[in-house]
């Protein structure tokens, strides 16, 4: 059974290749400047993170993700990766005033920024956007399981990657294909299931707390998006992230990259702990 069921996640992945990745979204990405990346997670504990160390990793290479450049702390930061992967930012201005917000302060970058985005957005990112120091790159959103040979064909390829289900599966694997050797993770708390409840009206109320104070608008976006799902269908959603984790590490292991979480209390169970300040005394 657990063959069959691999062989037909690897007949279905083969078929999303096929019909919805793109072979000119899967280009080399802007080589690294040094051989480590620190992945901005957007979770609480990034709040520290940039307390106490914050002047240090304005000096490394930094990935940003989803609604964080609305934040002055990592504006400051001046990430040169930037990485949008829900279908979210990519709706038509006007229809939400924090990612309206967020594209005029992407636009208002006044360093080199490289905008990473699926690849049937990239025309829609590019009409946001009229600033000579962002360049836009698409990337190929197509989440495929199956037999091991397979998947590290196509995530070598960059043709797919394990299923997107949040930013940071696609982060992770932007930073392997653009070359870096060690990747960090910070802000990946991932403590979802701790704020998971049910009320008394049967509906499933799930808070993913930020490291920026949360705007009452997205908040209520959010809440309007969850209404409908069962808790099993969020459950299940969960599980596919923590699982895609391993597909990442199996795959960065055959690539000799190193991924490490130094996010405190992180609930992803698939890298290598360590602690902020011994990466940071590390030479580059």
């Amino acid at each position: 059974m657990a063959f069959l069921d691999e062989l037909g996640a690897t007949l279905k992945g083969a078929g999303k290749v096929l019909l919805l990745s793109r072979p000119g979204a899967a280009g080399r990405y802007r080589a690294p400047r040094s051989g480590r990346i620190f992945i901005l997670g957007n979770g609480p504990s990034l709040r520290e993170a940039i307390d106490r160390f914050g002047a240090r990793l304005a000096d490394e290479d930094t990935l940003a993700v989803n609604f964080a450049l609305n934040a002055p702390e990592i504006q400051a930061l001046r990430p040169g990766r930037y990485v949008l992967a829900d279908p979210h930012f990519f709706r038509r201005s006007g229809e939400d005033a924090n990612v309206d917000a967020l594209w005029e302060n992407i636009g208002r970058a006044d360093w080199s920024l490289t905008l990473f985005v699926p690849a049937a957005f990239v025309a829609a990112a590019r009409a946001r956007l009229a600033s000579p120091t962002v360049i836009v790159k698409p990337f190929n959103a197509v989440g495929v399981e199956g037999f091991r040979a397979f998947r590290r064909r196509v995530y070598k390829s960059a043709l797919a990657m394990p299923r997107p289900r949040n930013v940071l599966i696609p982060s992770v694997m932007l930073a392997i294909w653009s070359g870096y050797k060690t990747i960090v993770l910070l802000g990946a708390d991932h403590s979802w299931m701790k704020t998971l409840a049910v009320s008394d009206d049967n509906e499933v109320v799930s808070v993913q707390p930020h490291f920026y104070k949360e705007d009452s608008r997205e908040g209520k976006r959010v809440r309007h998006e969850y209404r409908g799902y069962r808790l099993h269908h969020i459950v299940e959603s969960f599980a596919v992230a923590f699982k895609a984790y391993h597909h990442i590490a199996e795959f960065a292991s055959a690539e000799d990259v190193e991924i490490v979480n130094a996010t405190p209390g992180s609930f992803i169970d698939a890298f290598r702990r360590a602690d902020l300040s011994d990466i940071l005394s590390r030479p580059r």
